[in-house]
């Protein structure tokens, strides 16, 4: 349980940064700039995502790997998607943020863009991230669950909730194994 929420706390702030930074630059600039980044966003996110991830952690995570290597594998691999739906939400924020008046303000009194953006628009923008972060740390779980279950993700003798579920799954019969598992997922 804890490698499990570390994984999904971790993911969820790696999530949130680059999805803010990435947001921020297509709110912000907005234009031709705005418009390549949500086509490319909508490509990216347009492949499905579950089978994208299995497939690259049967080529990117061998079975010699250490414990700790496979997590930060699965980790990169999972961050190649994570950050998408915050993406949105920012790029929103900085769409409606960039022509308001405490905006003006500031770029009249000479700022530059990137104090603009990290004074004054990112801390009035803060909502979407902190509404979504304890659904993303709860996404990067089940998403690690996923992969462990389907024998995507860590190996054997590395302790995983997703382990835990496929033994439990094998053994019908032993409730003190499922149950645990299927409530700390609950």
């Amino acid at each position: 349980f804890r490698i499990s929420m570390l994984f999904g706390l971790g993911l969820a702030i790696t999530s949130a940064l680059v999805g803010c930074f990435l947001g921020a630059i297509q709110g912000f600039f907005g234009g031709m700039t705005d418009l390549l980044g949500q086509r490319m966003t909508e490509i990216w996110g347009s492949m499905p995502r579950l089978y994208l991830l299995m497939i690259l952690s049967s080529f990117l995570a061998p079975a010699q790997l250490m414990n700790w290597q496979h997590y930060l594998i699965l980790f990169g691999i999972l961050n190649l998607t994570a950050w998408m739906g915050m993406s949105t939400f920012m790029r929103a924020e900085f769409l409606k943020a960039r022509n308001l008046e405490y905006v003006k303000a500031a770029k009249a009194l000479g700022a530059s863009n990137f104090i603009i953006m990290l004074r004054h628009i990112l801390p009035n923008s803060l909502t979407p991230i902190v509404t979504f972060l304890p659904f993303n740390i709860t996404a990067g779980i089940l998403a690690l669950v996923s992969l462990d279950y389907l024998g995507f993700g860590v190996k054997y003798p590395a302790p995983s909730l997703g382990e835990l579920l496929s033994q439990g799954k094998e053994n019908l019969h032993a409730t003190w194994i499922l149950l645990p598992t299927f409530i700390v997922l609950s």
